[in-house]
C-alpha cells in the first residue's frame, strides 16, 4: 500500500461507485477523502524532496508507461484541463488507467492535482483527477525535480 493511501485511509473494498446512491453526504466523504489526500501529499513533499520520493512500488513501470502512451507530455509545462477531458483525451487516459485496475489501489479515485507544478493547491490551481492520472504526473514531475522547490521553501533557513 502506498505511503499515500497509509496516512488517508482506503476506500472501503465493499464500496461499488458504479452503483452507489449519489447523497450528499457520500459526495461529502468522498470530498473529506479527496482533501485529506491532498493534505498528505503536500505534508511530504514538505518533508521529502519529490526527486527523492516514491509513490507507488510501480512508479518506474508507470513513468515509462507514461511516457510510451503520451510521448508528447511535459511534466513542466501547466495542465490543460479542457484537452485531458475531451472525448479523445478520455479515451487515451482511460486506456492508461485500466492497466493498473488490478495492480494500484484505488486507481480510478477521485483526488486532486494541482494544474502546474510550480503552484501549491488552491481553488484557482487544483482539478480532479482519477487517482491514476495523479500518480503519473506526479511521478514524471518528482523524477523531473520540479516539486523539490516545496522542500526547499520549508527548509531554506536550516542551511543557516
Amino acid at each position: 500500500m502506498d505511503e499515500i493511501t497509509k496516512m488517508s485511509g482506503p476506500v472501503p473494498k465493499d464500496f461499488d461507485a458504479e452503483n452507489a446512491d449519489n447523497l450528499e453526504d457520500i459526495e461529502k466523504q468522498f470530498a473529506v477523502k479527496a482533501v485529506q489526500h491532498l493534505e498528505t501529499y503536500w505534508a511530504i513533499l514538505q518533508k521529502v524532496k519529490g526527486s527523492s520520493l516514491r509513490l507507488t512500488k510501480m512508479d518506474d513501470e508507470i513513468y515509462a508507461h507514461l511516457k510510451s502512451e503520451f510521448p508528447e507530455f511535459d511534466p513542466a509545462a501547466p495542465i490543460n484541463e479542457d484537452e485531458m477531458k475531451s472525448k479523445s483525451g478520455k479515451e487515451r487516459w482511460r486506456k492508461f488507467m485500466m492497466a493498473y485496475e488490478k495492480k494500484i489501489d484505488d486507481y480510478n479515485f477521485g483526488t486532486m492535482l494541482r494544474t502546474s507544478p510550480n503552484v501549491e493547491y488552491e481553488q484557482d490551481t487544483t482539478i480532479f483527477v482519477p487517482r491514476m492520472q495523479f500518480y503519473a504526473i506526479e511521478i514524471a514531475r518528482n523524477k523531473a525535480g520540479l516539486n523539490d522547490w516545496i522542500y526547499e521553501k520549508v527548509h531554506e533557513n536550516d542551511k543557516a
